[in-house]
């Protein structure tokens, strides 16, 4: 294997060998980059199937699915990488033999291990094994760039797919990721045009990202704040981590009356800001911290645990027999719900095994305010606005993106609890955790910690600053008093980081550390271009950032 999509690349370079940090096996890897390695070869077919009007609606419903899967920490399944391959091979063989019906030869695929066919699953596993490494490409730095707009894809394909489940698509989003599977097979393609492809990648992921929040708030209604308790209380638990909010409603609707209460984990603690969910008695509280504290922290609950989406943990046998996965999410000895074809899903057995189980165990007390999404921001804009003008308010923090285990992520607490007390955070994702139950008080009544809610609401944070920008009538977003100071951990946050990038946002600070897949030009690209750097110690950056 040869991986380094995530922040915890083994030394900064790549996790290689039989395992990755994050516990996926190289077997799984290996069959990730093949199965992403002939969706490339596929989606030729399929663009020029549909310029013969050839309907492609189930390719491109299964690439979404398929690129939101080789997320980190989505699936740990063998098996399910190895169907996943066999499907792509299926639905190619659909579309050409379409194309071919229609008197049309197929177009000409210089590499043919793009189009590359199986007999067995052996046979899958061995040539997986044989091509997995680097993502392919004429040299290193187009290498880099097409790392970070299939990257930036995955991400983009993990909204698009929650938009989905909830009726909503945008084709324009689906063209443009289907057209830049085929992009990434031209070796033909210039520095330059590579640049292009990674920012229009941008472009496509503010449209996604417009297009979840569209999604999430005409289904729930607006976040609104609200104090979460952190508690417990007396009835046995369901703990749901993850990001799809259709899962929560589905689990909260079969759990109304039955004497089970429902708590979030990590990025499901949005959920208690929208009306349409928080109007669940049985939505009590949220439990624990970040995804990576989960091997603790699911062991104490007591109760089963759903994973909805990404950021499962290889779990521990002490709690593996309550552990249960939906949507993408796969684990190899763990039960898994699956979809109707109506949709819906089926909680019972979860349900059951709750009924037995002993009430949470209390880690900590207290409540946490979130819900500042930008519809509620938006609505404090005047006094925002006079709290700049008086100077009660000097910055604003984008502190958003993803925790992880590194110990080298204390710095986020230490920056929040060193800024100057007229700074405010604005924060999305699970990078919150580190700092969001400090004791950091408010300005003249506006908290200094802003949640808008999951690293899926990073949307929020960007339709803010567009709108204090036409309300201070400025030209340039970054004449704005607001710093970037964004943690990122995997795919999601590449996409985030492109689409402010594509709105002009400069002078980022990334970390805990740059991502291993940038080469040296390519690094040096971004800076030059868009200013972004790495962190150094918290009291060098608010020099930097905030003095």
């Amino acid at each position: 294997m040869y991986c380094y999509q995530c922040q915890e690349a083994a030394k900064g370079i790549a996790c290689e060998g039989t395992k990755g940090v994050c516990g996926v096996s190289s077997e799984v890897i290996n069959l990730q980059d093949l199965a992403i390695h002939l969706l490339k070869g596929a989606a030729v077919y399929a663009v020029q199937a549909r310029g013969l009007g050839i309907e492609t609606k189930e390719f491109d419903n299964k690439t979404f699915a398929l690129l939101f899967k080789t997320i980190t920490n989505v699936s740990f399944s063998e098996q399910d990488f190895v169907d996943e391959v066999k499907m792509v091979v299926s639905l190619r063989k659909n579309i050409s033999s379409q194309i071919i019906s229609k008197g049309v030869k197929l177009e000409i695929v210089a590499d043919q291990s793009l189009v590359a066919d199986f007999k067995t699953d052996e046979e899958i596993k061995a040539v997986a094994y044989k091509t997995s490494g680097k993502i392919d490409a004429p040299n290193d730095n187009i290498r880099s760039l097409r790392a970070l707009v299939i990257y930036g894809l995955k991400g983009l394909a993990a909204y698009q797919d929650h938009a989905y489940v909830l009726g909503y698509e945008n084709q324009n989003i689906v063209d443009f990721t289907i057209n830049t599977l085929v992009a990434l097979t031209n070796d033909d393609l210039t520095l330059d045009e590579n640049i292009a492809l990674v920012m229009n990648t941008g472009k496509h992921a503010v449209d996604v990202m417009a297009l979840l929040d569209k999604a999430n708030t005409s289904t729930y209604g607006d976040p609104e704040v609200t104090e979460v308790n952190i508690g417990v209380g007396k009835n046995p638990g369901i703990l749901i981590s993850g990001h799809d909010l259709k899962d929560i409603e589905q689990l909260l609707k079969q759990t109304e009356g039955t004497g089970i209460d429902i708590y979030t984990h990590s990025e499901m603690l949005p959920a208690h800001y929208y009306p349409k969910l928080k109007k669940y008695s049985n939505l009590v509280g949220n439990y624990g911290n970040a995804w990576w504290e989960q091997t603790k922290e699911f062991l104490s609950f007591n109760g089963p645990i759903l994973m909805t989406t990404n950021c499962i943990v290889p779990p521990k046998d002490s709690y593996k027999d309550k552990v249960y996965t939906t949507g993408q999410v796969r684990f190899d000895g763990v039960k898994h719900i699956k979809t109707n074809e109506n949709g819906e899903k089926d909680f019972s057995a979860i349900i059951e095994q709750a009924k037995s189980c002993k009430a949470p165990t209390e880690i900590e007390k207290g409540k946490i305010v979130g819900g500042f999404a930008h519809n509620q921001v938006i609505a404090l804009a005047d006094k925002v606005v006079d709290a700049v003008k008086s100077g009660a308010v000097k910055k604003f923090v984008v502190m958003a993106g993803c925790d992880g285990r590194q110990p080298k992520r204390e710095y986020y607490t230490k920056f929040a609890e060193q800024l100057p007390s007229d700074c405010i955070i604005l924060t999305a994702g699970c990078a919150k955790y580190r700092y969001n139950k400090l004791e950091l008080g408010d300005i003249g009544g506006i908290p200094r910690v802003l949640d808008a809610g999951q690293c899926n609401d990073s949307y929020s944070l960007a339709v803010i600053a567009m709108k204090l920008q036409e309300v201070f009538g400025l030209e340039d977003i970054n004449d704005l008093p607001i710093v970037y100071n964004i943690a990122w951990y995997e795919q999601k946050a590449v996409t985030v980081l492109l689409a402010l990038l594509y709105l002009g946002v400069k002078n980022i600070h990334l970390g805990p550390t740059l991502p291993a897949f940038l080469t040296e030009d390519v690094t040096n690209v971004l800076v030059e271009n868009f200013g972004i750097s790495g962190i150094a110690t918290p009291e060098e950056d608010i020099e930097k950032l905030i003095l």
